[in-house]
């Protein structure tokens, strides 16, 4: 039995964002509330695909309980066109926003423990002041290297001035923490590489959020509604901006633009959709879509023939995306542009084919492959949806912070 603690949760992103960090971020808090612990969550305002204030959310400070969580949003700055430096700004703005309903939430709810998850890093110092002036343990999830991925995508020259203090600051944001966890084994061993020690890592993965839904799923209704019916379906779903690289997918719908039976499918929003619409516009082959309400996700997935996981050269071990969680669960196999021996290359042994980076012609190879051999498809995607069963459950996760929280607090 795990005793009960007080949680103080610092982090920018949180539901109703219906893709990214939020999900998480939410369901983990609203999990551990419901096997007895007492979280307080100090985050930001909604925004995140479509980087666009929510309407139903004000520009000020609102606090509320939402099941069993006691939730404060901030207020900060939400750039239209996310570049590097109004990224920055924008992650420092709620760093400052935050600060004033941090240290309240520390008063009232003189936590055991302060969690903080990174994006934001910019936030970190707000959960280190907080710990400090407690005098409790600091937790910093990191679901995503922001440093690396910037550089990796080109939102700030390497070598630059930026680069360098982004780098430092990271460093010491890593090692002000008392444990560091992460969400796979490659982006562990990344923190070691980084200078924090063994003892005071953690893996933590994400989980299929969507799990519960492909039970009853049925992508019969997609099809029909967007003229599918009959077509193999490459399916990409969830954000769209630098770090997922889907200028690969149009380049490779370009070069299967003849073979009629295969279709491309972009489903979602962000920063890049218009670009990316604009060098799509002449071909056949690709069709954009929405991202669809919560409960139509598992129909969504379950019309795909495939999954495809666009992953830019340098980024793949900076990040485990959640999404493939989904994938996996959907039983559908995944094409994934990434390097053999990477995080997503390792979840995808035996449920997907793994491709160069920024080859158009090897997606078009896999997914040749996968479009005439159906009996190889349904093998895939069985062996997806068991690893997903095995690996990617929730309560495995919330076992595993609780794990944590008794390393900490024990």
């Amino acid at each position: 039995m795990v005793t009960p603690r007080r949680i103080l949760f610092i982090g920018l992103n949180y539901a109703p964002e219906p893709i990214g960090i939020g999900p998480y971020s939410a369901g983990l808090a609203e999990a551990l509330v419901e096997r007895g612990h007492t979280v307080e969550a100090v985050v930001g305002q909604p925004y995140y695909p479509e980087w666009k204030l929510y309407s139903r959310f004000k520009r000020r400070w609102q606090t509320a309980h939402e099941n069993g969580v006691k939730i404060t949003r901030c207020p900060h700055y939400i750039p239209a066109n996310p570049t590097g430096s109004k990224r920055m700004a924008h992650h420092a703005s709620f760093a400052s926003s935050a600060y004033p309903a941090a240290r309240r939430a520390r008063r009232e709810l003189q936590p055991d423990l302060v969690f903080t998850v990174a994006p934001s890093m910019i936030a970190a110092p707000v959960a280190v002041r907080m710990a400090r002036r407690a005098g409790v343990p600091l937790w910093m999830h990191v679901q995503d290297f922001e440093v690396g991925a910037a550089l990796a995508t080109g939102l700030i020259d390497s070598e630059s001035r930026t680069a360098a203090a982004a780098a430092r600051f990271e460093d010491r944001m890593l090692h002000s923490a008392d444990l560091v966890s992460t969400i796979s084994h490659p982006m562990c061993q990344l923190l070691e590489e980084k200078g924090v020690a063994n003892d005071r890592i953690l893996e933590m993965r994400n989980w299929a959020n969507h799990a519960g839904a492909f039970a009853e799923a049925d992508g019969s209704a997609f099809r029909r509604e967007w003229g599918l019916e009959g077509k193999t379906v490459a399916l990409y779903s969830g954000n769209i901006a630098n770090k997922q690289g889907l200028d690969i997918i149009i380049e490779a719908a370009r070069l299967m633009e003849a073979r009629e039976d295969i279709v491309f499918v972009i489903c979602g929003e962000g920063p890049n959709r218009l670009k990316l619409e604009h060098r799509a516009n002449d071909l056949g082959n690709v069709i954009f879509r929405d991202l669809q309400p919560e409960n139509r996700i598992g129909d969504l997935l379950t019309m795909a023939d495939i999954h495809l996981l666009p992953q830019l050269h340098d980024a793949a071990d900076l990040v485990l995306p959640s999404k493939l969680g989904n994938m996996l669960a959907s039983g559908r196999p995944v094409v994934a542009t990434v390097r053999p021996g990477t995080g997503i290359a390792r979840e995808l042994v035996d449920c997907g084919i793994v491709v160069p980076p920024e080859v158009p012609e090897a997606i078009v190879s896999a997914l040749e492959a996968l479009a005439a051999h159906p009996d190889y498809r349904e093998t895939m995607g069985r062996a997806a949806a068991e690893r997903a069963r095995i690996a990617w459950s929730k309560k495995s996760v919330v076992d595993r912070f609780e794990e944590g929280l008794e390393r900490l607090l024990g």
